[in-house]
C-alpha cells in the first residue's frame, strides 16, 4: 500500500509549553489508521495541527504526494481531509439538512439554493447510514446519537480521502456503532483511510489496522493491531512494562466495599415526563450506587431529577429526612453536587480560566463584603490541579486550550472543592483516556472512602460493575431492578438489561 499522510518530526508549543516534541505519524491509502494515547499526550493538537487549525512550530507534513501547508480548516477539506471532533460542531436550530450541506448546498441559477436537491441529497447520505428522519426537521430535536451520525454522514458526504473521527462512538449504542463500523469498512474498500481516535480499546481491535501510541507530545510506538494486545497499548500510553501494570493492579477497582450509613437520599415513585416514569433509589453515607441502561433508559433524566433541574410531575425525593431541594442553587447549598453530560454545553465557560471554572461553585463560600478571598481561591485551585495531575501551563490557562480529559477533570474538582455530601457524575469518564479514567474512578472512590455518595452514571457496563456497590437498572423510563456488589459480573447487567428490553417489547 501506498502512503497517503505522513507527519514527520511535528514541534508546536503553546506559550512555552511543548504540546508536540518531534511527532509522527504515517497513515497509508485505505487504511484505518488508531491514534491513542492519554488526555494531554498530544492527539487533539496532532489533527488540529494536520487541519489548519493551529501552525506548526517545525516538521514535515506529505499529505496525497505533495508538502502540506494548510492554513484553515477549510483548504483541509479542499485538500481531502474531513475531521468529525469529539465535541460536536453543528447547528442545532438548523435544518438536518442545512447541516449536512452547508457550504456545498446545490444551487439554481447560480445564487438559489436548491432545497428540494438538497433534501434529496441529504437523505441519500443519511441512507448509507441506515438513517430515516426528517430532514427538514431541526437537528436539535433528534438524539445526541442521531446528531453525531449526522456529523459522520457530512464528512464523509465531502468525498474526502481522509476521514478524521475523534471518539466517535462516544454517544452511539451498540446497534449504532454497528453502523458506524459498516460505513468505516465501506470507506477503506473505496480506498479512503480512516484516522480513527478512540479511548474504547475493544474498538480498535475490531475495526483499525494498524495504531500509532502518543504520550506526552511525542510518538512512542506503532504497531499492527492484530500484533499487540490491549495490556501492550495501556503499557505504552503510560509509560510502564506490561509486568508492572499487572502488579501494580492497574485493572482493579472493587466495588462492594463500602460500608453503610444512614440513607441521604430517596426517590420514590419519581416521574418528570415521558423519559422518566417511575424512578426508584436509595443512597447511603459512605456508597456508590451505579444507574445502568442503555441509551434513551432515563438514567441522565434521574440525576436532572435529585438535582433539583427538572420539576416533579409524581412522586418524591427527599434528603437527609427532608423534602429534597427544587432548584440546584438550593441543591448545592444543600449538599448536592452535579457533572453533568454534557462537559461543552453544560460545564466548562471555555474563555473562562481554569481557576475561574474550577471555582465557580464555591465563590459565594470564598466571598465576603464583596470581595473574594483570592489567597484562598489560589491556594484551592493549586491544590486540585496537583490531586487530580490535571495538566495545564498555569491556573490562569483558558480551560478551552486543555484537553478533553484534563477538561474534566476541572469540572469534577469543581464539585469536590465544595465538599458535598452526594455528589450525582454523569460520564465521569466519557472521552478520557485509560490512564486519566484510572485516575478519576481512585479519586471517586477515596471520596466516598471519606464518608461521601456518589450516584454514578456510566456506559461503560465496565465501569458500573467494577465502581458501584449497588445498580439501579432502568429501562424506558422505569428502574426494573437493582445488582448488589461483590458478585455482579457484566454478564448479570447485560442479562437484566436483555430481559428487560424483551419485556418491553
Amino acid at each position: 500500500m501506498t502512503v497517503l499522510l505522513e507527519m514527520n518530526a511535528i514541534q508546536k508549543a503553546f506559550n512555552g509549553v511543548p504540546a508536540l516534541s518531534g511527532a509522527s505519524v504515517e497513515i497509508e491509502r485505505g487504511e484505518v489508521h488508531a491514534l491513542i494515547g492519554q488526555n494531554g499526550a498530544g492527539k487533539s493538537t496532532m489533527i488540529k495541527v494536520l487541519t489548519g487549525v493551529y501552525r506548526r512550530d517545525d516538521g514535515k507534513i506529505t499529505f496525497n504526494g505533495h508538502d502540506s501547508v494548510l492554513t484553515n480548516p477549510r483548504e483541509a477539506q479542499a485538500a481531502g481531509i474531513a475531521t468529525i471532533y469529539q465535541e460536536l460542531t453543528l447547528v442545532p436550530l438548523r435544518s438536518v439538512t442545512e447541516n449536512v450541506m452547508m457550504g456545498y448546498e446545490p444551487k439554481r441559477f447560480g445564487a438559489f439554493i436548491d432545497w428540494p436537491a438538497a433534501h434529496a441529497r441529504t437523505r441519500e447520505i443519511l441512507t448509507r447510514f441506515g438513517i430515516d428522519i426528517d430532514v427538514k426537521m431541526p437537528l436539535g430535536s433528534y438524539s445526541t446519537a442521531i446528531q453525531q451520525l449526522v456529523a459522520i454522514a457530512r464528512a464523509v458526504s465531502l468525498d474526502a480521502k481522509l476521514v478524521i473521527m475523534d471518539e466517535p462512538t462516544s454517544s452511539l449504542d451498540s446497534s449504532e456503532v454497528k453502523t458506524l463500523f459498516g460505513v468505516v469498512r465501506s470507506l477503506r474498500e473505496a480506498g479512503v483511510s480512516v484516522l480513527y481516535v478512540s479511548h474504547f480499546l475493544d474498538e480498535l481491535f475490531e475495526i483499525c489496522d494498524r495504531v500509532t501510541t502518543m504520550r506526552d507530545g511525542k510518538t512512542v510506538g506503532c504497531a499492527r493491531l492484530a500484533e499487540t494486545t490491549k495490556l501492550d497499548l495501556i503499557a505504552g500510553m503510560l509509560g510502564r512494562d506490561t509486568s508492572e501494570i499487572t502488579e501494580a493492579g492497574m485493572t482493579e477497582f472493587g466495588g462492594g466495599t463500602a460500608k453503610k450509613g444512614d440513607i441521604l437520599l430517596e426517590a420514590k415513585d419519581v416521574a418528570t415526563g415521558p423519559r422518566l416514569t417511575k424512578f426508584n433509589m436509595t443512597l447511603h453515607r459512605g456508597e456508590i450506587v451505579g444507574l445502568g441502561g442503555l441509551l434513551g433508559a432515563g438514567r441522565t433524566e434521574a440525576a436532572r431529577a435529585l438535582f433539583g433541574v427538572d420539576p416533579l410531575r409524581r412522586g418524591t425525593i427527599s434528603l437527609k429526612g427532608a423534602p429534597a431541594p427544587s432548584q440546584p442553587a438550593n441543591a448545592i447549598t444543600a449538599g448536592l453536587g452535579y457533572l453533568t453530560e454534557d462537559r461543552k454545553a453544560e460545564g466548562i465557560i471555555p474563555d473562562m480560566s481554569v481557576r475561574e471554572n474550577m471555582t465557580l461553585a464555591l465563590l459565594p463560600r470564598m466571598t465576603k463584603g464583596g470581595q473574594i478571598d483570592r489567597a484562598r481561591e489560589r491556594k484551592i485551585v493549586q491544590h486540585y490541579i496537583d490531586a487530580l495531575g490535571i495538566k495545564t501551563a498555569d491556573m490562569e490557562q483558558p480551560i478551552r486550550e486543555l484537553s478533553g480529559g484534563n477538561q474534566q477533570k476541572v469540572l469534577l474538582a469543581r464539585w469536590l472543592a465544595i465538599e458535598p455530601d452526594i455528589l450525582i457524575l454523569d460520564e465521569p469518564t466519557r472521552g478520557v483516556d485509560v490512564g486519566a479514567k484510572r485516575e478519576i474512578q481512585l479519586i471517586i472512590r477515596n471520596f466516598v472512602d471519606r464518608g461521601y455518595s456518589v450516584v454514578l452514571i456510566s456506559s461503560e457496563f465496565e465501569e458500573l460493575v467494577e465502581g458501584a456497590d449497588r445498580i439501579v437498572v432502568l429501562n424506558e423510563g422505569r428502574c426494573i431492578t437493582e445488582l448488589t456488589n461483590p458478585g455482579v459480573t457484566e454478564h448479570k447487567l447485560v442479562q437484566a438489561l436483555a430481559q428487560t428490553s424483551e419485556a418491553s417489547a
